[in-house]
């Protein structure tokens, strides 16, 4: 697991963070652990399918509603031969 410091955190902040934790019945290093991770879950990522995720981001363009005018590509080297 990965290890955070917050530094210059401001005093009220901490105590207003240690007051909500001890109302929730928990540690504030729970608490703080909490809000981390609700605020690292994105939204439009409610999948946990990497498929999907990158379905999203890397649809065919017939599935998607951007429209890319791509110019026809052509090589620039002869073809081999093979004898």
């Amino acid at each position: 697991m990965a290890v955070i410091t917050v530094r210059n955190l401001p005093d009220p902040t901490k105590e207003a963070l240690r007051v909500k934790a001890a109302k929730a019945g928990i540690s504030l290093e729970q608490y703080v652990r909490n809000i981390l991770q609700d605020a690292s879950k994105d939204d439009d990522q409610s999948s946990s399918n990497i498929m999907e995720i990158a379905a999203t981001y890397f649809a065919e363009p017939e599935h998607s509603d951007i429209e890319l005018n791509l110019p026809l590509r052509s090589s620039s080297r002869e073809d081999v031969k093979l004898d």
